[in-house]
């Protein structure tokens, strides 16, 4: 059903990116799709005590309604904010529905980790192309064992970011220095976030309220907190502070985002507090 549902996405942002009677329709497609896959995808979130993503998940349904509103009234603010999100899917296509090419990202993402846990003389363990393995589990040979999936590999957050950087028209010397600040500080903060909840999970550093957040495996709450928490603030702090720069870098980007919260806030007081 995921698999369907993010073909169905993209497909339909594609669509809005071709001249046609139509696009605006193909738009909130492709954004009730996404809102979808993140409202069937709450149960896993929770059963793993992720609570960000069924969090935006709910958040997306009356954002999904605000949007086909302006998207159907053809708002140009709005418009550019779906112009971003199929370009996102543009960037992020080749590696979701390539498989050779998802892996090839996910190998080179792990030998990287490997690499920085051997300067900072953590013990690892390669166990398979995308698995990696430290510590020792309690009456069992077997460490903690940690996979490393596309997810892992930053590349939506970069593809999100760039998407929204090339928002509104730029310069070339505007467009060079975005790439340079989103993707690889992204990748390579990625990477350093990889090796923390490895050796956060693995060497057990936060044990903290397992009867809590845990789901039933030994040691789970240490990459609860290390990687739903922690990681998680962190990544949102970076994705604003980047912002922040991206803004400054092109002023034309931060009206756009002044205009389209302001938009969004006047519509969600017209629905429930005017009924309109």
């Amino acid at each position: 059903m995921s698999e369907y549902l993010i073909l169905l996405s993209c497909i339909g942002f594609l669509l809005y990116l071709i001249p046609n009677r139509y696009r605006y329709y193909a738009g909130i497609v492709g954004w009730a799709s996404i809102s979808l896959l993140l409202l069937i995808g709450i149960p896993g979130y929770l059963a793993i005590n992720n609570f960000l993503y069924p969090l935006i998940g709910i958040l997306s349904v009356p954002f999904v309604y605000l949007t086909a509103r302006r998207l159907i009234a053809e708002d140009t603010a709005v418009g550019c904010l779906t112009k971003a999100a199929a370009v996102s899917f543009l960037i992020y296509a080749p590696f979701g529905f390539i498989e050779p090419l998802g892996n090839w990202l996910i190998s080179v993402v792990v030998g990287q980790i490997i690499w920085v846990l051997t300067i900072l003389n953590y013990p690892v363990t390669q166990l398979d192309w995308n698995l990696i393995m430290a510590g020792v589990v309690p009456g069992n040979d077997m460490g903690f064992r940690v996979e490393i999936i596309l997810g892992c590999t930053g590349i939506q957050s970069i593809a999100i970011m760039l998407a929204v950087a090339y928002m509104v028209p730029t310069t070339l010397r505007q467009k060079v220095l975005a790439f340079l600040l989103i993707a690889p500080v992204i990748y390579i903060l990625n990477i350093l976030r990889n090796a923390y909840v490895f050796m956060a999970y693995t060497g057990q550093w936060y044990p903290w309220f397992s009867d809590l957040v845990g789901n039933g495996n030994y040691g789970y709450a240490s990459f609860f907190w290390s990687h739903n928490v922690v990681s998680e603030l962190l990544a949102l702090g970076l994705l604003i502070g980047i912002a922040y720069v991206l803004f400054r870098l092109i002023p034309d980007l931060g009206v756009l985002a002044e205009k389209l919260v302001t938009q969004y806030i006047d519509d969600l007081r017209q629905v429930f507090v005017k009924g309109r």
